[in-house]
């Protein structure tokens, strides 16, 4: 039921498990603002076997120019951390606030502390490299 939900929704495309894992899916999220809404991006999300009283893991397969999203496509996503964690909360919920995360960088969600400076000091060049990376990284959006 929720990944119908989640294929359903119309910020991600090609959501379906992995490998024929109810527990790994995978699909693109489509960014809706500037720079990353020109292309999208492959997500991964993972659940525990404790799921829902555990949250779920996001992880970016696509490379993004992002404060919140390490080098391995981690993402500080404070909704599925065990504080705020809720076991009622949705898959689609993660991938909403994952997308409402893409398109709104934040620098106080930081996993790149070198990105969310230049975010805070030279903005202008921020969103220079990140359109470049996205142009560099991301697959074409779906029709």
């Amino acid at each position: 039921q929720e990944l119908e939900e989640a294929r359903s929704w119309e910020g991600a495309r090609d959501v379906r498990p992995l490998d024929r894992n109810v527990r790994r899916w995978g699909g693109l999220l489509l960014p809706n603002n500037p720079p990353y809404n020109t292309g999208a991006f492959r997500f991964e999300l993972t659940f525990s076997p404790n799921h829902p009283l555990e949250p779920p893991c996001a992880t970016l397969r696509t490379p993004i120019y992002h404060p919140s999203v390490d080098l391995e496509g981690r993402v500080c996503q404070p909704l599925t951390t065990d504080v705020h964690w809720d076991p009622a909360t949705r898959a689609i919920q993660v991938l909403q606030d994952l997308l409402l995360q893409l398109d709104s960088p934040d620098p106080q969600r930081v996993l790149r502390p070198d990105v969310a400076r230049q975010l805070q000091e030279h903005p202008e060049e921020f969103w220079r490299r990140a359109e470049e990376h996205t142009r560099l990284h991301a697959e074409p959006r779906p029709e």
